[in-house]
């Protein structure tokens, strides 16, 4: 197999650069751990897109801007677009994926959907994803930490109301169970 066709078994989407080289990572993504091989430059968001296949976080603008990218690593918010997936060597990693356990979605997935938190969805799962570590760090946010909280994540299409209204919910909701 030529070294070309080789890279692209694995995944790669892009042509070779002179000296790419290849460097083995281990990361475990939503609880199973994954041996693969990565280009340095390989950033997190396009390791779980392209090589786990899992699509559920967004590339948005590539540059940190929007926060469609976000996911947890090492159970904080992160936008993958400002990681590469070497720096995620040995760590833990979740994407939106993992919130939904035998059918049963996440509390902020709940909130979002009940309060209209979303419109296209796009920025959905970087905007939970964020909520969730916000309400990890504050679990009782008033209105105006949760807007400064997400200022980081962008949405193109609400004006906030209810994604803000959705993360208080959701801080309600595990006030009055007792939980996060």
């Amino acid at each position: 197999m030529s070294h070309v066709n080789e890279l692209t078994a694995r995944g790669r989407t892009h042509p070779p650069i002179e000296g790419d080289c290849i460097v083995q990572i281990s990361v475990t993504v939503n609880g199973t751990t994954h041996d693969n091989d990565v280009e340095p430059r390989t950033l997190l968001v396009h390791y779980v897109r392209e090589q786990l296949g899992l699509t559920g976080t967004n590339v948005g603008c590539d540059t940190s801007s929007c926060g469609a990218c976000t996911l947890h690593l090492n159970g904080e918010a992160v936008k993958s677009c400002t990681v590469l997936a070497v720096q995620a060597d040995g760590q833990q990693v979740a994407t939106i994926e993992s919130l939904e356990v035998d059918g049963i979605m996440h509390p902020m997935q709940t909130a979002f959907m009940e309060n209209h938190g979303l419109q296209c969805g796009f920025c959905t799962p970087g905007m939970v994803m964020a909520s969730i570590s916000l309400l990890n760090e504050n679990p009782n946010p008033s209105e105006d930490q949760v807007r400064l909280g997400l200022e980081g994540n962008l949405c193109r299409c609400t004006g906030y109301h209810n994604i803000v209204k959705s993360v208080l919910a959701c801080a309600s909701a595990a006030a009055v169970s007792g939980s996060k």
